[in-house]
This record gives C-alpha cells, sequence and structure tokens, in this order.
C-alpha cells in the first residue's frame, strides 16, 4: 500500500507527465478487435434490475432499500461495506447528490441485515474542502447519527490496478485502498442528465473513486482521455463485489450533473449488474440505452444494455417512466427518435 504524500512526491508527478504529453498528441488509430481483455468480459446471459416505487426522502426507506436488497439476496452479513454516493458540490437549491436520508436508510438496512462495517466513501471532484462539502449537503449529520465512517477517496492511500481494458492510454490506476479492500461495493448515485455522458448513473459515479490528488481536480487526466473512454477502463477494472441504488425519488434534468433542475421520478433502481442498472435507469428517463456511448460499448462485455437481456423486478418501469429534458447534443438519446431526429 503507497501513502498519498510518499506516492505524490515519488511518482506522482511521473504518472501525470505522459498523460500531459499524450493529450497533445494526435488521435491514435482505431485498434483492431476489442478493446477489453478476455477476464473483463463478463456480461451474463441476463442481468435482473428491480425497480422500486419512493415518493419521499423519509422513514419508509429504510425498509424499502432492505427489500430491494432481499430481492437479490445481496450478501452482505458479516462483511465490510462501502457505500460510493454521489457527492459533487452543493447548491441549497440544487438537487445534485445522493440525498443524505436515503443514505442514512441504506446504512441502517445494511446493519439490519448483518454487515460487519458500513463505510460512507467519495472523492469529490470539484470541492477540495471536503469538511464544507459534507456539513453543507447534511451528510456530516447522517455521519454522527449513524456512527458510519467517512473515506475522502482523494486522499486515500492507494495501489496500482492494471487496466483490463484500453479505451483510455492509461495503462494502470491508482485506486483508493479503501474501495479495493471493500467486501461489498455499492455504488448510490442520483439519476440525472450529464452535460458530456448524456447520462450519469452508476457507472459514471466511478468517477468519484479516482483519488483527485493523483489525477487532479476534477479527475483532469480522466476528463483528458475522454469521459467515456474513462468510464469504460474504470469499471472494467474493479473487480469488488459490486451493487447499485440509483437515487431517483427526485432527479435531474437539463444541463447535469450541477446546474439541471429538479426532476421528481419517485424511483429506486437496483441491481449487481451497473450496466444493466443504467440501462433501465435511462429508461426510465426517457431515453434509448444503446445511444448512450459508453453504455452501448458496456454492452458488449461488461454487462446487459439492451432491455430485452434485462429481467425486470418490482414495479413496472414504464409506469414510471418520464421524459427528461436534454441538451440540444443529446436529443438524439431520446427513445422513439429516428437517426434523422
Amino acid at each position: 500500500m503507497i501513502g498519498r504524500r510518499a506516492f505524490v512526491r515519488s511518482v506522482g508527478a511521473a504518472a501525470l507527465a505522459p498523460s500531459l504529453v499524450r493529450c497533445a498528441d494526435p488521435p491514435p488509430e482505431e485498434p483492431q478487435g476489442p478493446r477489453w481483455l478476455p477476464e473483463a468480459a463478463i456480461r451474463p446471459d441476463r442481468s435482473a434490475v428491480a425497480v422500486l416505487a419512493a415518493d419521499a426522502y423519509d422513514g419508509r426507506l429504510t425498509d424499502l432499500v432492505r427489500r430491494g436488497l432481499e430481492l437479490f439476496s445481496v450478501p452482505v452479513s458479516g462483511r465490510r461495506v462501502v457505500l460510493k454516493p454521489n457527492l459533487v458540490e452543493f447548491d441549497p437549491g440544487g438537487v445534485i447528490n445522493t440525498h443524505p436520508v436515503l443514505i442514512a436508510a441504506t446504512i441502517e438496512a445494511l446493519r439490519e441485515l448483518g454487515a460487519r462495517e458500513v463505510i460512507v466513501a467519495e472523492g469529490p471532484g470539484h470541492r477540495r474542502d471536503n469538511d464544507y462539502l459534507l456539513s453543507a449537503s447534511g451528510l456530516a449529520d447522517v455521519l454522527r447519527d449513524t456512527g458510519a465512517r467517512y473515506v475522502d477517496l482523494n486522499v486515500d492511500a492507494v495501489r496500482p490496478v492494471a487496466l483490463r481494458s484500453h479505451y483510455t492510454e492509461l495503462e494502470r490506476l491508482y485506486l483508493p485502498a479503501t474501495v479495493l479492500d471493500a467486501e461489498l461495493l455499492i455504488s448510490m448515485p442520483k439519476m440525472k442528465t450529464h452535460h458530456w455522458a448524456g447520462v450519469t448513473l452508476s457507472m459514471k459515479n466511478m468517477f468519484g473513486i479516482i483519488p483527485s490528488a493523483i489525477y487532479g481536480w476534477p479527475k483532469n487526466v480522466l476528463h483528458w482521455q475522454g469521459i467515456d473512454n474513462s468510464i469504460l477502463d474504470i469499471n472494467a477494472a474493479l473487480t469488488v463485489p459490486r451493487f447499485n441504488i440509483v437515487d431517483g425519488i427526485v432527479g435531474m434534468e437539463g444541463n447535469g450533473p450541477i446546474q439541471g433542475t429538479a426532476r421528481p421520478t419517485g424511483v429506486l433502481v437496483f441491481g449487481a449488474d451497473p450496466v444493466a442498472v443504467d440501462a433501465l435507469s435511462a429508461s426510465i428517463m426517457g431515453l434509448e440505452p444503446t445511444r448512450v456511448t459508453y453504455l452501448a460499448e458496456a454492452g458488449e462485455f461488461m454487462g446487459n444494455a439492451e432491455l430485452e437481456r434485462v429481467e425486470q423486478r418490482g414495479e413496472d418501469p414504464e409506469r414510471l417512466r418520464q421524459e427528461y429534458r436534454l441538451l440540444d447534443p443529446f436529443r438524439e438519446l431520446r427513445a422513439g427518435l429516428t437517426s434523422a431526429g
């Protein structure tokens, strides 16, 4: 394990320098054949995803989250569980972050199911003042009331992980020990549109595990490598057991992930396959999942992006479907549109 300060002193500059040079290079030729290693090809024949109706951030959520976990017999008892919410920025009038009441409910549900430890961990990409962000967002109150430990992944100790796909030009990622040592990693994104990726859900939420002390604010190296490319390489590199809970009780539409507007949607989406969870979530938002660049590519090897391969549990997602407002460059993500618009 490498301590942050030692790593930054001895390796950090060398790790960043090649990326800075490559940033100005002409784009590489399109590689022939798959861009992932055989061991990264983990797509099952079918994936189960559950949609549960939830109309408010209140005390009923603990039972609802527990029900969602039990629908999948998620192995929780005796495990160290790391929750990765979406904690980006604070706007008192906005809906940017995973709601703290849902995080509290998830901590309680996991403890009821016998989790040995529940850790909340995030590496905010915009704010370096993590204490401010925790306090302003309300997550500090949750941590105090539940006694759960919080880890700032931006400054956690790291270990190198070889990439199992090659969408970026990077050869490895330095990932936080807290994430790599998790016995269950639960991604808890906010259901939002995104001004560069189209939509941000479980897979894009993994951007926050990347330590900014190494990769810059807001994860600059990964932005230079391309958002879609980075989403794919990060998710393919993770081998820890994973689960996903999407906060779609109130989502964000328009100019997300920070400056959009609230869209009450009344759902939580659960599942182990992040590709399938994101595909069904995107469908609830009124999008065609296979038109989202990184979802379509991930659906080739990592999980199921085609809804025909998704076993739907809980509520009928069509009953809860919305038409999220999109920025103009992403109009063609809209389900039902032809390529001509």
